[in-house]
């Protein structure tokens, strides 16, 4: 569901991170990346899903609820779930330039309140294809405007 969740947020030119949260095996929470169209920097998917879950169980404590999140957390998202006191992360692909469970820094290492388990690589190799996907088509959309320019300004000569 979280890699579903995420190609919607490809298809709308979203960076393709999906989340859920899981409690007593139900889906309480959903989430996708929305940053661009809601023109947000808080609008990441576990933030959305985690949103949706306490609104769902009726309060700001998810014990007991587990989240699947196709990248891994940010230090945004890392203390949204601490807050949250998410009992167990899932996450698919590594983030090594803001992954906050263990790439660049293990934030649920520090001595907070509240300690989540954290597990990397679930589906990872989906998730990776995912984000390889969605970046190298940025690329190739940027290269073809670049292209465009280039020939327009020509033009204009």
């Amino acid at each position: 569901m979280a890699l579903a969740l995420a190609e919607q947020a490809a298809a709308e030119g979203e960076v393709p991170v999906g989340a859920v949260v899981v409690k007593d095996g139900a889906v309480v929470g959903r989430g996708r990346n929305r940053r661009e169209l809601d023109k947000n920097a808080l609008a990441h998917a576990e933030i959305e899903a985690i949103d949706e879950a306490c609104r769902t169980l009726g309060g700001w404590r998810l014990s007991g609820c587990d989240l699947y999140v196709t990248l891994e957390p940010c230090p945004m998202c890392a203390g949204g779930i601490i807050n949250a006191r998410i009992d167990n992360v899932y996450y698919g692909a590594d983030d090594p330039k803001a992954g906050s469970c263990g790439s660049l820094v293990s934030l649920f290492d520090l001595p907070y309140n509240h300690k989540p388990t954290c597990t990397g690589g679930v589906l990872g190799e989906q998730a990776s294809e995912q984000l390889k996907r969605f970046f190298g088509e940025l690329r190739e959309k940027r290269k073809i405007r670049e292209r465009k320019d280039e020939t327009d300004e020509e033009t204009d000569l």
